[in-house]
């Protein structure tokens, strides 16, 4: 193996304290939801809000003095920018990070407050990791991988040595796939530890490129996924080997199960999660039959989410589980009918959140109106029974379909 387990020993001792120990925790909550024994690793607890910091500290801690000199650069939207750029300033090494032109701005603006040199190339990420391996040679920089080099997966495999110390009994470890870094650390260093472990991979529904690989298929790559931080369309070389060896499924999970397991873990843990870190929850939430009778550990990779996105997860949520509907309700305009209408809310404990008059594109006779209403409720079965207590008061409802 290109990455042992004396290299992953090797890269805690390198990382000790200058990491987050994170809390290895037992959830009995979603153990309860799944029939397994859940154990979560929140990685988001980590200063930079992801495991990426394990790898970028133990690559540059490994670094000559010449080669700090020089600086190092990376090509990365994410977590990886964060990481190195802040490990680097840390040992006090120049770093430079190429993004894609259209990476936000909260991105660029926290990967340069840790006091890298941001520069944007390119519109996807294959444009700025081209980009950022002409300034290697031309500058003579240090390029730091994101996922397929031995002192990277190495680092990331110190995840596997911390969850197996707290539990150590767990026989399965359910891990996000994006390069392949993680999870090629983390079996690495589990599958030494105990042999019978299973490894259980999980890769976006529209990114099962590590997938297509292993298993020789050709699902079709590309979408607009929330879990953009394992959205990879061209996995590592040497973590693909590791993984042909040491992992023994990968799972895909769609948006649905994704955005429910973020929803989830804010509403049972209180831990803002991001969409590649909610994976593995998701891959048990969307298939617990797999997963029923297991003592099962996964990782919560990351938790760098943008508040605006995260809040509309969590309303998306609420849709889904009934407590958010929204109505077109057909009445006759003419005073009082409003009132009626609003009268049967208040009877039903059903709270208005926004409504609105629908008098000229509607389909209505022009004696008619159309009311459209979004409304909120404790549970689903109250909005049910608010919409029997409309139309048996003759009013027609159309609900917009569920989520």
């Amino acid at each position: 193996m290109s990455v042992t387990i004396d290299d992953i020993r090797a890269a805690a001792g390198r990382i000790e304290g200058q990491v987050v120990k994170t809390p290895m925790n037992h959830s009995r909550t979603l153990s309860e939801i799944i029939g397994a024994e859940v154990w979560l690793k929140f990685e988001n607890l980590q200063f930079t809000a992801a495991y990426k910091e394990r790898g970028a500290l133990n690559k540059l801690s490994q670094l000559t003095e010449e080669e700090m000199t020089r600086g190092v650069i990376a090509a990365s939207a994410g977590n990886h920018a964060q990481a190195v750029a802040y490990h680097g300033a840390r040992l006090g090494i120049p770093v430079t990070i190429v993004m894609p032109e259209p990476t936000p701005t909260m991105k660029v603006v926290q990967t340069e407050g840790h006091g890298a040199n941001v520069v944007l190339h390119g519109k996807v990420f294959d444009d700025a990791y081209g980009y950022a391996r002409e300034l290697e040679d031309e500058k003579g920089y240090v390029f730091v991988h994101p996922f397929d080099d031995e002192d990277i997966i190495a680092g990331q495999g110190t995840v596997g040595l911390e969850m197996l110390e707290a539990a150590p009994h767990l026989d399965m470890l359910v891990v996000p796939i994006g390069g392949g870094g993680l999870i090629s650390g983390i079996a690495t260093a589990a599958k030494a530890i105990n042999p019978d472990i299973e490894i259980v991979g999980v890769e976006a529904a529209m990114f099962p490129a590590m997938k297509n690989i292993i298993e020789g298929s050709a699902i079709e790559i590309g979408g607009d996924t929330l879990a953009e931080g394992i959205a990879v369309k061209h996995p590592g070389w040497k973590t693909r080997e590791i993984i042909k060896d040491l992992v023994d499924r990968i799972d895909l999970v769609p948006e649905d199960d994704i955005e429910h397991a973020v929803a989830l873990l804010v509403a049972v843990e209180k831990s803002v999660v991001e969409g590649a870190g909610a994976a593995g929850l998701a891959a048990m939430l969307a298939n617990p039959d797999r997963f029923a009778g297991r003592k099962v550990g996964t990782v919560l990779c990351g938790g760098n989410i943008d508040t605006s996105l995260l809040a509309n997860v969590l309303m998306r949520e609420l849709v889904r589980q009934g407590r958010i509907a929204r109505f077109r309700i057909a009445a006759e305009d003419r005073p009082g009918a409003l009132a009626a209408i609003t009268t049967k809310f208040h009877e039903h404990r059903v709270n208005i959140l926004e409504t609105n008059h629908q008098r000229v594109f509607t389909a209505l006779p022009a004696k008619d109106t159309m009311i459209e209403v979004e409304c909120q409720a404790r549970d689903a079965e109250a909005i049910d029974r608010l919409v029997e207590a409309l139309e048996q008061c003759g009013f027609a409802v159309d609900r917009t379909t569920r989520i």
